[in-house]
């Protein structure tokens, strides 16, 4: 289980663009996104404030009671403003378009700075891993809750994956902004 720690430093709340491993719990580990509705639904507040270009997501994962992201934030928003479009966006959304209501997150959230090429991999590895070890699926690539799971998808069709997801270096896989815009609803 991964202890949810906060290590910001105020020059690392704004800045130029600073790349993170971030983390929630849900409140109380409950499990609400085995239900795949809200699973997917997290996805696409993912992708939604991707597109709209509030950060730019390289890689995550969905777990039954938490969810990891790696990505980066611009000189104009701080971690803490990313996290919050995630969290507070399902939460609108869930309530609006599931009809479900009560708390689902905790205060806070944890992360990670990301400053080379070497720590970005490990937490890469990490977040396509997670899935694995908690004997959620034999690969990363079988569990529909995370971005290694839409990379294969992509590589298969040989055209863009679910989530826009584009080949990358040291940045990773992320979104790409460029793709087609699907209809989303407006947070």
């Amino acid at each position: 289980m991964v202890k949810l720690t906060r290590k910001s430093d105020r020059r690392n709340i704004v800045a130029s663009r600073r790349t993170f491993f971030a983390g929630c719990k849900t409140y109380m580990e409950r499990r609400f996104f085995e239900a795949q509705n809200e699973a997917e639904l997290f996805i696409d507040v993912l992708r939604t404030n991707t597109l709209a270009g509030k950060f730019k997501l390289h890689n995550f994962v969905v777990m039954p009671d938490h969810f990891h992201v790696l990505l980066t934030v611009d000189g104009n928003t701080s971690i803490e403003r990313a996290v919050q479009l995630i969290k507070g966006g399902y939460s609108f959304r869930r309530n609006k378009e599931l009809g479900l209501e009560g708390e689902i997150w905790p205060p806070g959230f944890s992360e990670v700075r990301i400053r080379d090429r070497k720590s970005f991999l490990a937490h890469k590895k990490y977040i396509d891993e997670n899935p694995v070890k908690a004997g959620l699926a034999k690969s990363a690539e079988e569990y529909p809750y995370c971005s290694a799971y839409f990379r294969k998808k992509k590589k298969a069709s040989g055209t863009r994956g679910m989530l826009g997801a584009n080949p990358g270096s040291y940045q990773g896989p992320g979104f790409s902004r460029a793709g087609k815009r699907s209809k989303m609803t407006r947070l």
